[in-house]
Parts: structure tokens; sequence; C-alpha cells
């Protein structure tokens, strides 16, 4: 029994139960001692005549007690701690931020067999560390109305996504505080993806009816591609970066590993929600539910508190004086849009969700940007120049192929199929279109590829070329893409002019017979003499 273990106010607290009159057990049981401390002290407190009389203040107290007991012994343990050796880096790795699980695993790994140490020996020595230390200042940063909000996600479970699936799938919830007001808009989501990330941010400035000057962030890899460094400033996304630049708030990143600097949607945001309102909701709701509960509990709950720092209501504050300092919405809602690199293929498409999308064959080999809307695909170079645009694909496997897009060869190939051949052919002219007709309906062979030879002469020598010389085909009864193209090269399909004769004598030549005569047997494979 030691006389030294109350504090010097629960010994004040002592006699004046002792004074009452209350039982050694009833004393015993409200300071959690035992009834002979309770004893001693009662004889202790006779013998100084402290149950009479004016009660002595603590300092005069503690006093007589250490004169009539002497100081209080220090424990000391015979065992010297395993991590005592180890104080020095403990306290550098401690410096640089790590916690003390880490701390265990960094010195087992460095030192191996020699390292016997517990993981709560490096806790408690991480915790003496922690208390030597001055304690740190801080100051609470107050902003003016409009001026600033601050985004979070939290974890808060798991739900099911609807009421088809029975399988509950992990949940976050996305937190936007306003600086001045406190009011917050809150959204449960399924996950942290960018396009999620700017669907919060659409909705928080739709539910506000209003944006903010400035919206703090976390690192969080939806809006950060690299967080300040001491060489570095901070890089985000350049979906994020459009979408700030749509609606006109600055984007605002904290320094890594300060959660501090956005404290108010850490702990009145984030942390409150998940005090106040995920514990209410019942087991096997679904993710619609529990968003329609979170946007009642968000305009009455926590709207209608009073709050603890400003003392005042957050919806009141936020109607009556914050809501008309806000930035005014655009025109037009934003189109979330994701923004992502990627190669040009030989085949001259890019790639995304497994969709395919043309691109001007000039670019095959470079990389790319694509911003992904949700109606629409832009391709931009590296330097953002728009190069193609495209409707956004609504299944895997779609190709959408623009003809420009691809070498004229390629194109002509792309757009001359076996049922647009007649329509290509007839648009030259109507022996082009029978000539393919025939080339066509060939049997057995295949002769798709020829038609299509013969439709390419157009490029080479004109249409109106090609039309003679299949005129010309038929008639000879030789439409073969050989004869087609002899016709062609030897001009075969233009008229050979005559030329005009100055003999006047020649005017007036008769035959002696009927012309009829000289034609008709060699028409009929009879001689004439």
């Amino acid at each position: 029994m030691s006389l030294w273990r109350l504090n010097t106010m629960n010994l004040q607290e002592l006699l004046r139960r002792l004074r009452a009159g209350e039982s050694r057990n009833a004393i015993a049981r409200a300071l959690h001692v035992s009834p002979n401390t309770v004893k001693a002290y009662r004889r202790w407190a006779e013998t100084q005549h402290l149950l009479e009389g004016a009660l002595p203040d603590l300092s005069t107290l503690e006093a007589l007690r250490a004169q009539s007991f002497g100081a209080p012994r220090v424990q000391r343990h015979p065992n010297v701690s395993s991590i005592e050796s180890y104080r020095a880096e403990v306290r550098e790795l401690l410096d640089q931020g790590q916690q003390p699980l880490t701390i265990w695993r960094l010195l087992k790994q460095r030192h191996e067999a020699q390292f016997q140490a517990s993981p709560s020996a490096v806790y408690r020595m991480v915790r003496r560390l922690r208390a030597e230390r001055a304690p740190e200042v801080t100051v609470r940063i107050e902003s003016s109305p409009g001026e600033v909000s601050q985004v979070d996600f939290g974890f808060i479970g798991y739900l099911r996504p609807d009421e088809q699936s029975d399988t509950p799938r992990k949940a976050w919830v996305f937190v936007m505080t306003l600086g001045w007001s406190r009011h917050q808009y809150a959204e449960i989501v399924l996950d942290q993806s960018v396009s999620t990330w700017l669907l919060c941010h659409q909705h928080a400035f739709a539910f506000f009816k209003g944006v903010p000057q400035r919206v703090v962030i976390d690192n969080l890899k939806a809006a950060v591609i690299r967080a300040y460094t001491r060489d570095e400033d901070v890089a985000v996304q350049q979906s994020y970066r459009e979408c700030a630049e749509h609606y006109g708030f600055l984007i605002d990143a904290c320094l890594p590993r300060k959660p501090q600097h956005k404290g108010k949607v850490e702990r009145g945001g984030v942390g409150y929600l998940k005090q106040s309102f995920v514990p209410l909701l019942p087991e096997g709701i679904t993710l619609a539910e529990a968003n329609q509960q979170l946007r009642h509990w968000l305009m009455h709950d926590a709207g209608l508190r009073v709050h603890g720092t400003t003392r005042e209501v957050p919806l009141a504050r936020f109607q009556h004086t914050e809501h008309a300092k806000l930035q005014s919405l655009p025109p037009a809602a934003y189109d979330p849009a994701l923004w992502k690199q990627c190669k040009l293929h030989r085949d001259g498409h890019v790639v995304f969700e497994k969709a395919y999308y043309s691109v001007p064959h000039r670019l095959v080999g470079q990389t790319l940007w694509l911003r992904v809307g949700i109606q629409e695909i832009r391709v931009f170079t590296d330097d953002f120049q728009l190069v193609a645009t495209h409707s956004r694909a609504t299944q895997s496997g779609q190709r959408f192929t623009q003809p420009d897009h691809l070498p004229a060869h390629l194109a002509q190939a792309l757009t001359l199929t076996r049922d647009t051949c007649p329509t290509h052919a007839a648009a030259i002219g109507s022996a082009t279109a029978q000539v393919v007709q025939e080339l066509l309906n060939a049997r057995p062979v295949d002769r798709f590829r020829t038609a299509l030879r013969v439709l390419r002469l157009a490029e080479e020598f004109t249409s109106a070329r090609l039309e003679a010389a299949c005129a010309l085909g038929l008639v000879y009864g030789d439409t073969s893409l050989c004869m087609l193209k002899r016709i062609l090269r030897e001009r075969l399909d233009e008229p050979t002019p005559i030329a005009p004769t100055t003999d006047a004598a020649a005017e007036s030549r008769v035959f002696a017979r009927p012309i009829a005569e000289l034609v008709d047997p060699i028409l009929e494979g009879a001689s004439w003499n």
C-alpha cells in the first residue's frame, strides 16, 4: 500500500468525503483505491487535524503529506529495455515522419538478428520521445464567405450497389465543406476514379448553387499526378484542370502528409459524418437509399445543428451570407471528361475501353491525348491540337473510322465493298456499271477484286475514259481487265480524227457498184471478186 497512490486533487476529494461521513468502502469505490488506503489516510488526517476546520489548499496539503511520508519513491526497473540502445535511431526515424510499426520493421531489417525488441517496446519508446518534445502550436485559419471549400474522401464500409445485387461493395463518402459557414455536401460512391471525382464536384456545386473561389484537396490520384516536392511544384490531372477552368475555381493541393491543412473537412466533414450518420444506416441498404437518407441528414441534422466552433447553425450561415458570395454557376453543366495518353497504332486507330477510334494516318507512332467525355471522344496531339472527334462507343469492339483519316488507297478499299461497288460504278456510267455487275456475278471464281481494279482505272485515266473503254469493250465482247487497260493506254477509246481532202476530183468520184454489194459479202463470210 502506498500513500502516494492518490494525487493531491484526489487526496483533497478523499478528505471532503471523510468530512461528509461517507463509509470507507464507498470512498474506496469512488476513488478507485483499496479500503486500507482510505483507512490509512483517515488516521493520518486525524493526526494532522484535517477533518475539522478549513480545508487547506492543494499546495499546503501536498507539503503536509511530503512532511509526513517523505518524497514519493521512484520505481527502478532492474532490466534495461531492449530498445534503449536504439534511441537515437528511433528518434531520427520518428523525425522523418515514420510510424512506430514502420520503425520496428526498419530496425529489424537493418540489424537483423541483433535486434530483439518487440513492436510494443518501440511503441513505448515513441510515446516517451513524443512526450519529450515541445508541444506543437497551431493556429486556426478562418476564411471569408465564399472563399474556400475543402474536399475529402472517407471509407465508410460496404453497401449493396442496387436491388438486384446481394453482394456488398466497398463504399466511400465524398464530402465538400464550405470553409466559412461549415455547410457541406456529401455523396456515397463505390470508387474513387477520376470520373467519380469530377461528377461529385459537379453535384456539389449544383447543391450549393454556386462555386467557391478555391478548393482545397488532398493528394489523391484522381486529382494530383505529382505532389509538392522540395524542387517541383504540384502537377494536377488534366481532366481536373479542365473542370477547374470550366467552373472558375483555383485548385489548392495540400502539402504531403499535412491533413491538418484541410481540417474542416477531415474532422468536421468526414469524421463527423462517419460518427453521426454512418451508424444510422440499416444493414443491407442500397447505394441509392443511403444517398437519399444522406441528403435528408445534410439538410436537417447536420445543417441545423449548432456548430462546435462557429457556435452558429451552418445552413443558416450559408443561406444568409455565404451563398451570395459564391461564384455563379456556368451556363452549361460540365461534361466530366477523362484525359488519357495513348499511342496511335499502325492501323490508324487508338483504343479506349476496347473500342477503336481513327486518327489521321500521318500521326502513326506518336503519343496522343484522349479527352473522353460522356457523349464523345476527342483526340489531341501532344501540344493539344485537336485532330479527331468521334461519338463514344456504347459497347466493346465498336470501331469508328473516318475515311479521310486513312491513306487514299486504304480509304477507297474501306468504302468499296461488294454492296457499294454497283453504286460507285453507276456513278461513272451505264457501261461501267454493266461491266462491274458482270464481274460480281461471275461464278465460280470470285472476281470482286477485279471489279475493284476496274473502278480504280477511273483514278488513273478519268471516269469519262473508263466509261468509253467499257462501252467499246462491250461492243467487241471483251471486257477483261487486260483489254480495258489496253484500250485506255493505247487511247483506242478516243475517236481518230479524219484528215480533210483537197482533191476536187475526189469529191465527184462515184462508185460503179452500190456499197452494199461490197460490205454484205464480207460480213457473210463470202469472197468477192
